[in-house]
């Protein structure tokens, strides 16, 4: 799946996910996964030949985002809510939006705490 675009994706979601509190990565199914406190909130690979995001949400935010083509649901997950995102095919900010919902989703509350300051 390398190439030049989706390497510079992983680089921006490795960046963007470096900032939350005790966030890591682990190479899970032959692919970047994204944890906190040991639960995936993201990963990071393929679906259908395009470069994939795929994160954690609830049922509404899934049913709502993938009436939308540029969304999908991912097997095995997406009966949990998780929403697959074609990441070349959606603006980084959003993206960014969803991986970030994903992580408060995921995490502690005292982490999520730490993300929004005193």
């Amino acid at each position: 799946m390398s190439n030049a675009k989706s390497d510079k994706l992983l680089k921006r979601l490795r960046k963007l996910v470096g900032a939350f509190p005790e966030a890591t990565e682990q190479q899970t199914w032959d692919h970047p996964t994204f944890r906190v406190k040991n639960k995936i909130f993201a990963a990071f690979g393929e679906h259908e030949g395009k470069t994939a995001i795929t994160v954690k949400q609830q049922k509404p935010k899934q049913e709502a985002l993938t009436g939308d083509p540029r969304f999908f649901v991912p097997p095995y997950v997406g009966r949990h809510g998780w929403v697959g995102i074609y990441a070349e095919e959606v603006e980084w900010d959003f993206v960014a939006d969803l991986v970030e919902q994903a992580y408060r989703l995921t995490a502690p509350k005292t982490l999520v705490k730490q993300m929004d300051g005193p």
